[in-house]
């Protein structure tokens, strides 16, 4: 299917692996130019030529944090005017909510809800000078059935899916769309983290504690990240312009509910 992005333009945060890297190599394979946005200059270089190699098309690496004002100005100086914005950042850590300061508050609440709201803002009255717009943000399955020690993570990417509620409808007339993708247990680095938490609170190894948490997934797998890059490069396209205000769960079958 051609999805009829070929020639935007679009920036991708945390795009130096997992799931953000997945987006831009799905979107840049579409023909899209693509701004790929992340810390580590030599791992955000890499991913760069990597993905440019892979599919011809235009990428910019920018080296930056993406949940600082610096950083989000960096990434629209590269790309002034997108058509297309992926918001993704590192979760912020796991454990008990009896360990976190208020600063560690403050800290998620930025990276997982602020930073993307932000980014919105910065963004959205371009897109509808222009008639069209695709905001996506990756947030997690905990959003729908949420986890124990994530609970930074759960409470910051609720209240992103409630902002996003709102506005996505105020914008929908204007051809542009925001939507948020859940991913469930992908095979990423944030993922194997997870994994080596959840194996010290059970007091378990970690390939018993990886076993338990596959054997959870309905497809009996875990996900890989170039599924989850096809996914938010159609809610990208086109076609998907009906869609907007949606949380879209791509777990594997591994959340238990109808709705």
């Amino acid at each position: 299917m051609d999805l009829g992005i070929a020639g935007r333009k679009a920036i991708v945060g945390g795009a130096s692996a997992g799931l953000g890297r997945a987006c831009a190599m799905s979107l840049a394979r579409e023909g899209v130019d693509v701004v790929i946005v992340s810390r580590t200059p030599e791992n955000i270089e890499k991913a760069a030529e990597e993905i440019a190699a892979a599919t011809g098309a235009n990428v910019t690496p920018i080296a930056a944090d993406i949940t600082s004002d610096e950083g989000r100005a960096a990434a629209l100086a590269a790309c002034p005017e997108p058509d297309i914005l992926i918001n993704n950042a590192g979760g912020p850590p796991s454990g008990n909510f009896r360990d976190w300061d208020r600063e560690i508050w403050f800290s998620a609440l930025n990276n997982n809800m602020l930073a993307s709201v932000f980014m919105i803002k910065d963004t959205v009255d371009g897109m509808i000078e222009r008639g069209f717009g695709r905001v996506v943000n990756i947030t997690s399955s905990a959003v729908k059935a949420p986890i124990g020690i994530l609970g930074l993570s759960n409470a910051a990417r609720a209240g992103l899916t409630g902002f996003v509620a709102g506005t996505s409808r105020e914008v929908a007339k204007h051809n542009v769309t925001i939507n948020n993708v859940l991913p469930g247990d992908f095979e990423t680095e944030r993922h194997i983290d997870n994994t080596r938490a959840m194996a010290k609170l059970k007091d378990k190894d970690f390939e018993e504690m990886r076993q338990i948490r596959q054997g959870l997934v309905a497809a009996g797998r875990f996900g890989d990240p170039s599924e989850f890059g096809e996914l938010c490069a159609y809610l990208c396209s086109n076609q998907a312009g009906f869609i907007t205000g949606q949380n879209m769960l791509i777990d594997g079958g591994k959340y238990p509910g109808t709705f």
